[in-house]
């Protein structure tokens, strides 16, 4: 459990507590409930110590006004299934239902909000417009309990506003976080490695930036590592490509190379003439990395480098990894992801920390059929991570000192 001492006594009072519940869904149906699972703590420690607890959070990109699409009804069902009790479901955020039914609640019980994304308070830029929004939230409780990491890097209503207007405390979930990340960034145990994936170098400039003066080892997969291939003089064919950012990666391995950093490019590639769609069969190809043919793109790395990179991570004692090698929802594609992904596991194994750093690789590795439970720690805040590991200030962490 989280340190909530700065509340006082929460038996009897309504605490409201912003997670993150932002879970894939098709259609009705959770098709990764990690997110749901690792707010359970904190939801069930408050109202077993008593609480009337109120979550609010938030589900996909709606414009400020209610989607049925964006529901967050089959989260209060899912939620209410973990926590082996029944939870409530208000229809709005801030209107007539959520009046009923925090009003309704006895202590102990727990209940959910309707999206909060669907005020348009709650992303404004706007600071009045954030403020009144954040002031109707923060009349419905007496304290608030931030647990939402997935969110603390932006400055929304729900996250920091409502913050500065209650008795506000950490919880559990964005506790863990900023502990871990501390161990990458502060005096972290080595030999240290860095594993960056995805589509863009642009995603990941920030943390490469300043991981390069603190890692022992970078490895570089996915779709960023074209344009770093590029950027040595290598064809890449019709791989994704950032002309804009070649200078950028050309000034990075030199820095590495006068830092002593060891930055690990894949020396083969898996390759295909087209991008996977749904009528169109896979036809992969290894060809080495500096050897792409001009009609082909680059899907995962290689299995030589899947290799490679898994001899690098051996003996490693930290080890954060963000970005999939590949295109790992499609089988084809998904060895690459899968070689790192139980490199991981046998860091974990042998006492090191290993660090999936949430977004695309948390739903890899459990999409590849890993167990949570064979990492270090599985984040759930792909973007408040690399924010953080970038030295950024997250506004959702700075409220809750201040």
């Amino acid at each position: 459990m989280g340190d909530y001492s700065s509340l006082g006594d929460v038996a009897g009072k309504t605490v409201l507590v912003r997670s993150d519940l932002n879970v894939p869904l098709d259609g009705s149906d959770i098709t990764d409930d990690g997110r749901i699972r690792a707010s359970v703590p904190t939801i069930k420690a408050l109202a077993d110590a008593g609480a009337r607890v109120v979550v609010t959070a938030h589900l996909g990109r709606p414009k400020g006004a209610p989607e049925d699409r964006y529901s967050l009804a089959p989260v209060a069902a899912r939620l209410g299934e973990l926590l082996g009790t029944d939870v409530a479901f208000a229809t709005d955020t801030v209107g007539d239902s959520a009046r009923a039914t925090v009003d309704g609640l006895a202590d102990g019980q727990v209940a959910l909000l309707e999206n909060v994304r669907f005020n348009p308070g709650e992303t404004s830029k706007d600071e009045a417009e954030r403020g009144a929004f954040a002031d109707e939230l923060a009349s419905l409780a007496d304290a608030f309990v931030s647990d939402g990491f997935g969110v603390v890097h932006r400055k929304q209503a729900s996250v920091y506003d409502v913050a500065q207007r209650l008795p506000h405390a950490m919880g559990a979930l964005v506790s863990t976080e900023i502990d871990v990340l501390r161990r990458l960034t502060v005096e972290p145990e080595r030999p240290y490695v860095v594993v960056l994936g995805g589509s863009k170098v642009s995603d990941k400039l920030g943390v490469i930036d300043n991981l390069l003066d603190k890692a022992d080892k970078l490895l570089i997969g996915g779709g960023m590592v074209f344009t770093f291939l590029k950027a040595q003089g290598h064809e890449v064919g019709k791989s994704l490509l950032e002309d804009d950012q070649l200078d950028v990666c050309r000034a990075y391995l030199r820095r590495a190379e006068e830092s002593g950093v060891q930055i690990l490019l894949p020396g083969d590639i898996v390759v295909d003439t087209s991008f996977p769609s749904g009528d169109v069969t896979p036809d992969p190809r290894v060809v080495p990395a500096d050897q792409i043919p001009a009609d082909a793109l680059g899907l995962d790395i290689g299995p030589a480098s899947g290799a490679d990179f898994a001899a690098a991570l051996s003996g490693a004692r930290t080890v954060f990894w963000n970005g999939p090698m590949g295109v790992f929802e499609v089988p084809q594609f998904s060895d690459g992801t899968r070689a790192v992904a139980q490199a991981l596991t046998e860091v974990t194994a042998a006492g090191g920390l290993s660090v999936v750093g949430g977004g695309d690789s948390a739903a890899a590795v459990r999409s590849l059929g890993f167990d949570d439970a064979a990492f270090g720690h599985i984040s759930t805040g792909g973007g408040a991570s690399l924010e953080y590991l970038e030295g950024k200030e997250l506004p959702g962490i700075t409220v809750l000192e201040s």
